[in-house]
């Protein structure tokens, strides 16, 4: 949270004494000013141009771990902005005036000064500021490019001695104030660089043209100047979130607050992003000192205080507008939540220097304007908070190790189960334990949260609710010791708060301790309950609260600064007493904003809640500690799992050892990871060797030659991205694992030795690094010039500062190499870090590992979703990458399965692209627009194929009608790859020569009907050829018969007449036809067309051949002399779930074979049901012929492999339980028809997507087969009937939506009198049976199921085991064409 400047409307001059004009009024810059810079002298071309002067941030905080002291410190001269203007040193000067325009400056960072972290982020001293109104104390004139001061420690009740240590920016991250960089004399070859009126500026791009769904990019500071810093609103599943960019304030201690000093020194800063950096490890610094304190304090002099300026420029706008891109794109991928929130909102601070307080102050007010207004209000509104929900996250600061910042600091974990793929940052793992865990159960209200922290919560915070009001904050347990550095809460057995400690004594800190021994930690996260968000949001017309919002800033109210845990949530604690509570104020606008806090808030109640076996980890900018937080587990508690390898590919996984980590990366051949160390955003091509504790980030595969054979062990080593004017650069940054950037030269290293030693080894000087007017405990790594950024003659790279580490032959020409070029310093580079360029970078690696993980998962034909990062591919604008990456493999796997798959996930790819629009993703798939790449598919030349359905499908690209369209032929593409792998079945369909019937006379079959018991669904292709398949099938008699058959017979007139018989008499329904000619069956693949199946039949028995030249007529004259019969008849009702097509096709296959003069076994009927289902496109399973051409009890498998192949294996029960097994299954008829393609086709969908769900399900089926074959060898009833239950729960897995809500009703009522029970088949009706425990309770199920309401037309039938099988008969000559079946005489 971004912490406004207390700086007064006017100041003095530390070179003069003089005042500054009022507000309003300005001057010309001088040379000496401070706040102003006149480079007129500097850089000819640009004339007159003032740039902003050196600033740090104020590192306002809440209770965090402890931090060290904070530092500033002067130089004699700065040059300004190395590389873009000559050398120039100016001394002294003073502050620049608030309202001044805002002049030119380096180019901007994307991302804030933002920091308002932990109780680690207060000061060591306390905060000296001016009293309002008052100029501060004068002192020594300061030049410009000022360093920080480091202030000494101050802790109650006497400090210690100050610590000498560099006085720069906090360490790691410092500040990214608008400094401009200090370096050697810029390159004359920069003078070539395009130059403008604000060259020296980084232009934020426009705000998108639309914020879809409730997003609004808020101006709220609109005027805010370059240390604005931004809020983000998020809405929760009801309400509203906020994620608030900006720098939040510091926890300091009441006793503190009221020392007198000047006013901090604002922040220089441009928020663009949403990325905020972050604090020093343990040095969360904050206030900063005028001269005459510094003095005071014996440490130099730094630059006097720059109020914000107003009215700043539209290169602000893309702070709000870039955040919101972040939510939009984390809504779209569903990491919102299901319901996604109401309202998105990007809320800038309207002061440079606001603190968390005033912050959440601006964002509370933006979100109320925002929900008024979609009430229909014309002000604003408190009543709209009533049933709210809102969470504001405040965005951290600079972070030395992720130059996007804490918040977006990737992590090594992975979410399976997540809608969209994407790396997981911090945010998105505080998201997931705010919105999923903390917030669940809590009343309308507002959330407060940071995030610069890992925190882990359990599932079940066991937060009670129940007649809250007031005020909750957050805790988590730790240890005594950890909270010296850190803030505690102190409260009552009641759980009511008495006190804010931080860094307390021994004593203090026992005081807050449990039975356990535990502390209670602050750990940033308040809850305001819908009263009290709005007595705080009343607060916010009263002065000097009203200069906390964007109103203020409007209304030209002076600045102030307000922390939310010291004074807006003390003001509640009980042990305060008003005058001690005022008394903290630092300054007489604070007391009087206290007072205000305190009238309006101190009638809620503070309570606390503490969170079990939770966990909370400070992200300090110590590499140990960061490196440590990526590759150690975290708790049992958390929602993520970390993993040695996230997002990432790697060639030889073997060589990462245990204990490391990578994350977001690309290892080409053999790469080497030692335990302890950590490789991010990286593409490295080996061989390479990585020692350990290192750290590796941002490195591009040009960089793997540099880094062979150069030992790494405990280097932290980044690629960043800079922006110079329009100059992008790639600078390398190394380090040591235990530097210490801030200690003086003499007390500190450089990659891990002394830096005397690191100067005898290299060759390097002090004056290489440092000017010689810089002080010595100036002298720090931080503003060591280590760096090369640009070279006049030559490129730069990796090499350039590999050397440092192991100096080697031809030393000397690296050290004047390195000489000779342009160098800048960690402090230099940071306000010219381009951030939107680095998450550019990150974001097309992570989709080129993506890319490779499409390869890797369908040539290994591994069982991993690619649907997610379909998902995100489309929604982050990578789609036709994935497109591409896909057609190539289709095109050259050269195995049918894989390129199905691979067309299914192109379908998946399109169907994303269509966003939920443009109708359902099933329907036809014959438009003659694709009838050329289907041709090719059928002929077997898949690469053809995909290459004419690419070139079509960019026909349909336009809107999402089409799209879906393109994704149906895209699933038909892939139906005829599928087709094709289940024919290789066909090699094991054996035919044999038989005697050829008579003329005239009838071959008959009767089939049984089927039930599966157990493993349906992992029978259906290509599931079955891709996960292997188990089904326990048994034939049974439907009330004494076998319901299911087929005759043939030959005829004299060469022609087929086909009859189709279904339903029971009376009700039977007749369908006849007769084909004379070969076209009459060109639509046997039209599953609905009449006859479809018994002219499947004749093609697929090779009866008929087709498609051929020779006419029908002549075929069977020549073959057989005759035509051809076939009568078939079902008695049981249409998607009776029975298996009655498959075994109907199964029966007439048989019969048309012995017709024909041919025999063909059990096992080959079986792959040639197979053949003709796909051959008609119906594309079903195995189970249905086994278990109606097999006798018994038996199970068949199917191994995850090509050719498919099915095994039968008979199931040996005990004698006698075939009968009793027979007397305890019954079926109900539940009147209901079902869809089994429909079902089908999710269910082929779905398992090409390889959602989580459907593989764990598949898993399951087949052992739950397992187990029931198991059972019935032991003829357990019980146990059998479990496993009907689960087959159940198993088959909603797999087709959702098949279970009907009368078949629910019905199964309710049976429940009590079954062991078990499930719908046959894929469900969604047809045939219940269930397994009684009472034997044959026919009579007793229908009086029941009578009683029940709501059931329809339902019937029960009786069924027996069919031991015998199906019969294969020829029967004598019929007189009478078309008799009907048991009319003939068996001969």
């Amino acid at each position: 949270m971004s912490a406004s400047s207390r700086a007064a409307p006017w100041s003095c001059s530390p070179r003069t004494g003089s005042a500054h004009p009022p507000r309003g009024q300005h001057r010309r810059a001088r040379a000496s000013t401070s706040g102003q810079r006149n480079l007129t002298g500097a850089n000819p071309l640009h004339p007159g141009w003032i740039l902003p002067a050196a600033s740090t941030p104020h590192r306002d905080q809440h209770p965090g771990p402890a931090p060290a002291p904070r530092f500033e410190a002067s130089t004699p001269g700065q040059r300004i902005l190395p590389g873009l203007f000559s050398t120039h040193r100016i001394p002294g000067g003073c502050s620049q005036q608030r309202d001044r325009p805002p002049a030119p400056g380096p180019a901007p960072r994307s991302g804030a000064n933002n920091g308002d972290h932990h109780a680690g982020a207060e000061l060591n001293a306390p905060r000296v500021d001016a009293p309002r109104g008052q100029p501060p104390a004068p002192g020594p004139a300061r030049s410009t490019g000022a360093l920080p001061v480091r202030l000494p420690r101050r802790s109650p009740p006497s400090p210690p001695p100050p610590r000498h240590r560099c006085p720069e920016p906090s360490p790691a991250e410092p500040s990214r104030a608008r400094t401009p960089p200090l370096g050697p004399s810029p390159p004359r070859y920069l003078a070539q660089l395009r130059h403008g009126p604000a060259a020296g500026l980084t232009r934020a791009p426009p705000p998108p043209p639309s914020a879809p769904c409730g997003a609004v990019p808020c101006r709220a500071g609109r005027g805010a100047g370059p240390g604005s810093l931004g809020d983000v609103v998020l809405g929760l599943p009801e309400g509203l979130v906020g994620l608030v960019g900006g720098e939040r304030d510091r926890l300091r201690p009441p006793a503190a607050l009221g020392s007198p000093g000047s006013r901090p020194v604002p922040t220089r800063r441009i928020r663009i992003t949403l990325h905020t950096p972050g604090t020093q490890s343990g040095t969360h610094c904050g206030c900063r000192v005028r001269p005459a304190a510094r003095q005071a304090a014996g440490r130099a002099p730094s630059l006097p205080p720059c109020p914000p300026r107003r009215g700043g420029g539209d290169w602000l706008s893309a702070a709000p507008a870039s955040r919101l891109a972040e939510l939009e794109v984390r809504r779209l991928r569903g990491a919102l939540g299901p319901r996604p929130p109401a309202l998105l909102l990007a809320v800038e601070d309207p002061w440079a220097r606001l603190g968390s307080g005033g912050a959440t102050l601006n964002a509370l007010l933006v979100a109320a304007e925002h929900l008024s207004a979609r009430a229909g209000c014309t002000v604003v509104t408190a009543d709209v908070l009533r049933d709210a929900r809102i969470l504001i996250l405040h965005m951290g600061r600079d972070f030395s190790f992720d130059d996007c910042g804490r918040a977006f600091t990737c992590l090594p974990a992975e979410e399976p189960g997540a809608p969209a793929e994407a790396l997981v940052c911090n945010l998105d793992s505080l998201l997931g334990t705010m919105t999923h865990r903390l917030c669940v159960g809590s009343p309308p209200g507002v959330w407060v949260c940071s995030t610069d922290m890992l925190l882990t919560v359990p599932s079940t915070p066991g937060i009670s609710w129940d007649g809250f009001q007031g005020v909750r904050v957050i805790a988590v347990p730790g240890s005594p010791v950890y909270a010296r550095n850190h803030g505690v809460y102190l409260a009552d057995e009641q759980g009511l708060v008495q006190d804010i400690i931080y860094k307390g004594t021994e004593a203090r800190i026992q005081q807050c301790a449990g039975p356990d021994g535990t502390v209670p930690l602050v750990c940033g996260i308040v809850f305001f309950s819908s009263d009290a968000a709005e007595q705080l949001l009343a607060t916010h017309v009263i002065p000097p609260l009203d200069a906390c919002t964007y109103m203020g800033l409007d209304s030209g109210a002076p600045p102030i600064q307000l922390s939310l845990f010291f004074d807006i949530v003390l003001s509640m604690a009980g042990g305060m007493t008003e005058e001690d509570f005022v008394k903290g104020g630092s300054d007489a606008s604070v007391r009087s904003a206290r007072s205000v806090l305190w009238t309006a808030l101190r009638g809620f109640p503070l309570s606390m809640a503490c969170i079990p076996d939770a966990s909370y980890d400070y992200m300090t900018t110590s590499a140990s500690d960061h490196i440590r937080s990526l590759t150690l587990l975290p708790g049992s508690a958390s929602h993520l799992r970390f993993c040695k390898t996230a997002h990432s590919h790697v060639d030889q996984p073997c060589l990462l050892e245990d204990g490391s980590s990578v994350t977001n990366c690309l290892l080409e051949g053999a790469v080497g990871l030692a335990a302890g160390s950590v490789i991010q955003h990286c593409h490295l091509q080996g061989p390479l060797e990585i020692g350990p504790g290192c750290l590796l980030s941002g490195l591009a595969a040009d960089s793997s030659p540099a880094l062979r054979g150069c030992p790494l062990r405990d280097t932290v080593l980044q690629g960043h991205h800079v922006r110079l004017r329009d100059l992008p650069c790639r600078v390398f940054t190394l380090t040591g694992r235990l530097d210490d950037w801030q200690s003086p030269v003499e007390e500190a290293t450089y990659l891990n030795v002394p830096w005397p030693e690191f100067f005898q080894r290299t060759g390097i000087r002090e004056g290489d690094l440092w000017d010689a007017e810089t002080p010595r405990r100036s002298r720090c790594l931080l503003s060591a010039r280590l760096f090369p950024v640009l070279h006049a003659c030559e490129a730069l790279g990796l090499q350039d500062v590999l050397w440092l580490l192991a100096p080697a032959a031809g030393a000397g020409e690296r050290l004047a190499r390195w000489r000779t070029a342009w160098r800048m310093s960690w402090q230099e580079l940071l306000p010219c870090l381009d951030t939107a360029a680095e998450l550019g970078t990150r974001q097309a690696l992570f989709f080129l590992q993506g890319q490779r993980k499409v390869w890797r998962v369908l040539l290994g034909r591994q069982d991993s979703s690619l649907l997610p990062l379909a998902r995100s591919a489309v929604h982050e604008g990578y789609h036709e990458a994935v497109l591409g990456t896909l057609d190539e493999v289709a095109s050259t796997a050269g195995d049918a399965g894989v390129a199905a798959r691979a067309l299914a996930c192109i379908a998946e790819v399109l169907g994303c692209m269509a966003r939920g629009e443009g109708g359902l993703r099933s329907g036809p798939a014959a438009n003659r627009e694709w009838a050329s790449a289907f041709g090719c598919l059928e002929r077997g030349d898949i690469a053809s194929g995909v290459r004419e359905l690419a070139a079509e499908r960019q026909k349909w690209m336009s809107r999402p009608a089409l799209l879906v369209r393109a994704a149906r032929h895209y699933e038909g593409a892939e139906q005829i790859l599928v087709r094709q792998a289940v024919m290789s079945s066909c090699q094991f369909v054996t035919v044999g020569q038989a005697e050829l019937p008579p003329l005239g006379h009838w071959v008959q079959v009767a089939c049984p009907a089927r039930l599966d018991l157990s493993g349906g669904w992992s029978d259906t292709p290509p599931i079955t050829y891709e996960h292997g398949g188990a089904v326990v099938d048994v034939a049974v008699l439907v009330d004494g018969c076998r319901p299911i058959g087929a005759r043939v017979r030959r005829i004299p007139a060469p022609e087929l007449r086909l009859v189709s018989l279904s339903g029971a008499p009376p009700s039977q329904a007749v369908t006849e036809l007769v084909c004379q000619e070969l076209e009459h069956l060109q639509d046997y693949c039209q599953p609905h067309a009449p006859g479809a199946l018994l002219k499947a039949a004749f093609i697929c028995t090779q009866v008929v051949q087709f498609p051929s030249r020779k006419p029908l007529r002549v075929q069977l004259m020549e073959n057989f002399g005759s035509g051809f019969e076939v009568h078939t008849w079902s008695t049981l009702p249409h998607g009776s779930g029975l298996g009655t097509s498959s075994i109907l096709a199964g029966a007439v296959m048989a019969s048309l074979y012995r017709a024909a003069g041919k025999a063909a076994s059990t096992k080959s009927l079986i792959h040639a049901v197979l053949h003709l289902e796909q051959r008609l496109t119906t594309g079903g399973g195995w189970q249905d012929q086994v278990g109606g051409l097999v006798p018994g009890i038996k199970i068949g498998r199917s191994k995850a492999q090509l050719p498919l192949r099915v095994e039968v294996e008979q199931i040996l029960v005990p004698d006698g339980f075939t009968q009793t097994l027979s007397d305890h299954l019954l079926l109900v008829y539940t009147g209901k028809t079902r869809l089994a393609r429909n079902l089908l086709q999710d269910v082929v969908r779905n398992w090409y997507a390889r959602l989580p769900s459907i593989v764990q399900n598949t898993d399951a089926l087949v052992s739950n087969a397992e187990e029931c074959a198991q059972a019935l060898r032991q003829g357990d009833l019980p146990l059998i009937g479990k496993c009907l239950d689960r087959y159940w729960q198993q088959k909603k897995v797999m087709a959702p939506g098949c279970e009907p809500l009368a078949v629910g009703h019905m199964m309710d009522a049976l429940r009590p009198h079954v062991h078990g029970q499930c719908l046959a088949g894929a469900g969604g009706g047809g045939f219940l049976y269930v397994l009684t425990k009472a034997p044959r309770q026919r009579e007793a199920l229908q009086q029941l199921l009578a009683g029940t309401e709501g059931l329809g037309n339902f019937s029960i039938h009786s069924i027996e085991v069919d031991t015998g099988g199906f019969s294969v008969e020829v029967v004598g000559c019929d007189t009478k064409d078309g008799a009907h079946p048991g009319e003939d005489r068996p001969v």
